[in-house]
């Protein structure tokens, strides 16, 4: 298929008989420019199909766009795109707009992806980080670029940032449990290195430590190879000569894994999973909740609060938790 070359601003001008200067001057909203004339231009315009490039303008003039970058993990993952929609809906009440970019959760191309949206002069970054240092975005930080950490705090930079009661939320779970008398509550999640992780197995050692089970490293299944499934770690738990009466799953990828082994067990396991899931209603899987698109519009308040006050004090804010019983959380322990 033969394409067609795009239209120029002196293409425009010779059609509508005008200077390059004047048809600047029409796309910049100048009031020194006759209404025919406009009119006339902005006629060649459309009939050439031609879109000023307002990103360019902008940028010879020291500018920067109206873009906002919000970089995620894996695109497998829905949480991120729940995430994102709250990003977008609201940038777009301030007239900003989002441009989203992966890191497909590989830390080495953090910085690769980091680099490439800052190079296109973007308003804001916002980023679930996943390497282990941050501290190379200080620079652009210094320069006025507001950085907004989500879901995870960032390593070595003072950045804004806004994550869940990922400790609260998980030691709630387990609450809920050693009340109906569970004592034996297995943890399985991966992996062990980041942040979410290590604050939800902390809240649920926390909430053990209360009723005074001090061991719990044998109902842990944390495992950073993804080649083990939470189905594999579920299974190895509940193959010991002991197995837990009940699990609570770190995040929405082990408990899928964990509701698959569970479904048929018998006796039946009390399950909580954090993280609500597709479906996980009509198969009444309790769960630790969240408003997962108030996170995003959280992460974009604090990005456009940065942009209007530079010199304000860095805040960390925490998006609240709630435990949602559906009934596999409440089945108490066999006799």
């Amino acid at each position: 298929m033969n394409t067609q070359s795009r239209a120029t601003l002196a293409d425009v001008a010779r059609l509508a008989g005008v200077s390059s200067k004047t048809v600047s001057r029409v796309f910049a909203g100048a009031g020194n420019v006759s209404p025919e004339t406009r009119e006339r231009v902005l006629g060649a315009a459309k009939r050439l199909r031609f879109r000023p490039n307002n990103l360019a303008r902008s940028l010879r003039r020291g500018g920067v766009s109206n873009t906002v970058a919000f970089v995620i993990g894996d695109l497998r993952n829905p949480f991120y795109f729940h995430v994102a929609a709250g990003i977008e809906r609201e940038l777009a009440e301030s007239g900003l707009t989002m441009v989203l970019a992966t890191t497909d959760d590989t830390p080495e191309s953090e910085e690769i992806v980091v680099d490439a949206l800052l190079a296109q002069r973007v308003r804001a970054l916002l980023l679930i980080p996943v390497a282990d240092d941050q501290s190379y975005l200080d620079g652009e930080r210094q320069l006025g670029t507001p950085v907004i950490s989500v879901d995870r705090p960032a390593r070595n930079l003072l950045a804004d940032s806004v994550v869940l009661q990922n400790r609260q939320g998980m030691a709630d779970a387990v609450r809920s449990l050693t009340a109906l008398g569970h004592r034996k509550i297995g943890f399985v999640s991966n992996p062990s290195a980041m942040y979410t992780l290590r604050e939800r197995l902390a809240g649920y050692r926390e909430a053990l430590r209360e009723v005074g089970v001090m061991d719990t490293a044998r109902w842990e299944r944390v495992d950073d190879d993804p080649a083990v499934s939470a189905e594999q770690a579920v299974r190895a738990l509940l193959d010991q000569a002991d197995p837990p009466t009940a699990i609570v799953g770190g995040n929405n990828r082990a408990s899928a894994g964990a509701v698959r082994v569970l479904r048929d067990r018998e006796p039946a396991v009390a399950f909580i999973g954090f993280d609500d899931f597709e479906l996980a209603d009509a198969l009444g899987i309790s769960v630790v909740a969240y408003d997962t698109m108030e996170l995003g519009r959280t992460a974009a308040r604090l990005a456009l609060e940065r942009l209007a006050d530079p010199s304000e004090f860095t805040k960390q804010l925490e998006i609240p938790t709630r435990l949602i019983h559906r009934g596999s959380g409440e089945i108490p322990p066999p006799r």
